[in-house]
């Protein structure tokens, strides 16, 4: 099997079960699917776009998720990204050695610092947090923070960094999971240093994403219910709402159909409250919730009610350029499995790559949607441009 084999989940799934020796027949009964779903899979005819089925998948094969969704030689269109990638990586690794090998720098400083990379990140101006940025930041704060001074300030400031920071932007790049478990790892760490519930709320927040990544749903949950966060201050309820969001997303993994709808109602609840806002640049909001009621809906693979709600929304009122890109990721992922809406599905991954490359070319869900696409493209001017961003995003085409 050459290298383009391996270019999409569904190749390497192949490849997986041929080195393990297994029958197309062994592994779709084992991940609970029929033999003709999963050579569909396989050949690139069907995405593997859920998380549950990526985990039944990798369960059957015994592997980890990780490996099924870990991707490729980098595309044309990923730039520089995968030597900053490195860079954060010697950072947390020094790190977690306790040899972080930065310099003792003025609280307000890094303050500055934090924000800037935080805001870079929401207008997905990725040169500006990749560069010397992060890596530089990591080392500093933490260097900063063994030095003991204003430590309560620079904790709130670590759970920022990591958390909204570090293993947002490592997600979006597609970084190996490894690196974002690092990070969120350092974020609770220093949440449960702190002790004070927005910290450990935030940390839980980035926490949960890499669980969800994982395949850790039960982790996820057991995370979700050990935070409490007060609805006192409209910062607060935000944050309550992303938790509330966070395990409406757990529970539609987890296949828990019952427990999607109860925290998708607090979230809405808590931002009619809350209207539109951006605490700790969450982008929390009514519009926050649209959007993560479609990624819901997505992983319940429920495509109907995925394209339905999206189609009610407004992602340009989202404060956060990122949520907007994946807004038109998720919606061009719920148009591909629509009856004769192959052209909008298009054309709703040409607006993401227009917001935010990345969130196209690096997602190994919107990567495995697209290489579908390609399979059933037609020689149009519609087929062209899908063909460009698969080229793009280093898929074969």
């Amino acid at each position: 099997m050459d290298v383009d084999d391996a270019r999409t989940i569904g190749r390497r799934v192949r490849q997986i079960r041929y080195a393990r020796r297994k029958s197309l027949a062994v592994v779709a009964g084992l991940a609970e699917i029929s033999t003709g779903h999963l050579s569909r899979i396989e050949r690139g005819e069907r995405a593997l776009d859920r998380r549950s089925l990526i985990v039944g998948l990798a369960n059957a094969l015994e592997v980890a998720p990780s490996e099924l969704t870990s991707l490729p030689l980098p595309g044309p269109g990923n730039g520089g990204t995968d030597t900053a990638v490195e860079s954060v990586r010697h950072a947390l690794m020094a790190v977690n050695h306790n040899q972080p090998g930065g310099q003792v720098v003025a609280v307000e400083t890094l303050r500055a610092r934090v924000l800037a990379v935080l805001d870079a990140r929401c207008r997905c101006d990725r040169q500006a947090v990749a560069a010397e940025a992060l890596p530089d930041l990591i080392r500093d704060m933490h260097t900063t923070l063994g030095a003991g001074r204003d430590v309560a300030e620079l904790l709130d400031l670590t759970v920022l960094l990591h958390t909204q920071g570090t293993s947002a932007w490592l997600r979006v790049v597609g970084a190996p999971l490894d690196l974002r478990s690092q990070a969120a790892t350092l974020a609770q760490r220093a949440a449960q240093e702190r002790d004070e519930p927005t910290a450990l709320g935030i940390a839980t927040v980035g926490a949960v994403g890499v669980m969800l990544t994982a395949g850790a749903f039960d982790l996820a949950q057991t995370a979700l219910d050990a935070v409490t966060v007060p609805t006192n201050t409209p910062e607060s309820t935000q944050l309550a709402g992303m938790l509330a969001l966070s395990g409406s997303l757990v529970a539609a993994a987890d296949k828990r159909t019952g427990d999607i709808q109860p925290p998708l109602d607090q979230a809405a609840e808590l931002a009619q409250h809350t209207g539109e806002g951006n605490a700790y640049w969450m982008g929390f909001g009514p519009v926050n919730v649209g959007l993560w009621r479609v990624a819901g809906a997505l992983e319940a693979g429920d495509h109907e009610r995925a394209v339905a709600t999206a189609q009610g929304l407004h992602p340009e009122a989202h404060p956060n350029l990122p949520r907007q890109a994946t807004y038109w990721v998720d919606y061009g992922r719920a148009l591909a499995r629509a009856r004769g809406r192959q052209d909008d599905a298009v054309m709703a991954f040409h607006r993401a790559e227009t917001i935010s490359p990345l969130h196209l070319h690096r997602s190994p869900l919107a990567r495995d949607t697209l290489a579908e696409l390609v399979a059933r493209s037609r020689r149009d001017a519609v087929g062209r441009e899908l063909r460009g961003m698969a080229y793009r995003a280093g898929l074969p085409v």
